[in-house]
């Protein structure tokens, strides 16, 4: 089994114009809540172990998981949704959020203790849910314990540098995390954010040595992603999706398809070294199809699994 922490939100997504103003249409998302439905739709066993609320946008943010065949984790909270505001320019997303007091950052370790079951095999957060609160500090324990406990933990900064108000703090616990990850993926921008001023190439070797992640991957947009093991270091050139509608999940869902295709080969933290390189790239190319499915709608929406076979 899978489990996803980290947030879940209503992604206001400009999506036209009217009258020279911005038309909005209303997608249930969240980093974290994308990756859990691109696993699902590619027929692995997924939990979302992140509360959602019991108002009317948590009601079309639990139906879709059911939906797509996520099983939910938590209880319903009495705490009202999560919004982001999404407006794209030139098929890029430009995010606002609102999330004080909200029901994904209603968690606690007691409430994670009793929903992580036993057959968890992987275990993902990042993004909102790291930033900051009291929720930041038990996602950050609860990753720790289970790296302890030999749980692959994946990671995703995917950072969003608009709802940071305290940036030496939300990097300082990035940075401590790093060495009790097993599979690190990150952005370009990503990476330009967490160590700015330097190069690319120095900042992802400067990363790389703050962590023991097994499996590292730097997505670069259109020009690819850059992987990284123990035993090898290659690039994977980017599909151009057709059309382009915008990108807004296609990290997310690269993430969910890397996700699925380690749950597929690998058991336990050390079997992810002993992959060979025909199956990395199998992996990698993989999530780059499925990265470039999703771009040809708007929102997130990533493809099933006969969709990547076909």
């Amino acid at each position: 089994m899978i489990a996803v922490g980290g947030e879940n939100l209503i992604d206001y997504v400009q999506t036209g114009l009217s009258g020279g103003l911005p038309i909005y249409t209303a997608i249930p998302g969240g980093s974290c809540y994308n990756v859990a439905i691109a696993i699902a739709r590619q027929n692995q066993v997924v939990k979302y172990v992140t509360p959602i609320s019991t108002d009317n946008f948590g009601s079309i943010l639990s139906e879709r998981l059911i939906t797509d065949g996520v099983i939910l984790g938590t209880e319903r909270a009495d705490a009202p949704t999560s919004l982001a505001v999404v407006s794209i320019s030139d098929g890029e997303p430009r995010y606002q959020f609102y999330r004080n007091n909200t029901a994904e950052r209603q968690i606690n370790t007691d409430l994670l203790d009793s929903v992580i079951e036993k057959s968890t095999r992987i275990f993902h957060i990042g993004s909102l849910s790291l930033i900051e609160g009291e929720d930041a500090n038990v996602w950050e324990s609860k990753f720790r314990s289970f790296s302890s406990q030999g749980i692959i933990t994946s990671l995703d900064p995917n950072a969003r540098s608009v709802a940071v108000t305290d940036k030496p703090s939300y990097i300082a616990r990035l940075f401590r995390m790093l060495p009790h990850t097993c599979v690190l993926k990150l952005s370009d921008e990503d990476l330009k954010y967490i160590i700015p001023n330097t190069s690319l190439k120095d900042a992802f070797n400067q990363l790389c040595a703050k962590t023991s992640a097994e499996l590292i991957i730097l997505t670069k947009g259109a020009k690819g992603a850059l992987v990284k093991t123990p035993s090898y270091q290659f690039q994977v050139k980017a599909v151009v999706p057709r059309p382009l509608r915008d990108t807004v999940g296609a990290g997310d869902t690269f993430m969910g398809t890397i996700l699925t295709e380690l749950h597929k080969r690998c058991f336990v933290v050390e079997e992810i070294s002993k992959l060979s390189y025909h199956e990395l790239r199998k992996m990698v190319d993989c999530a780059t199809i499925a990265a470039a499915l999703n771009c040809q709608s708007t929102g997130c929406n990533p493809p099933y699994e006969k969709d990547l076979l076909s």
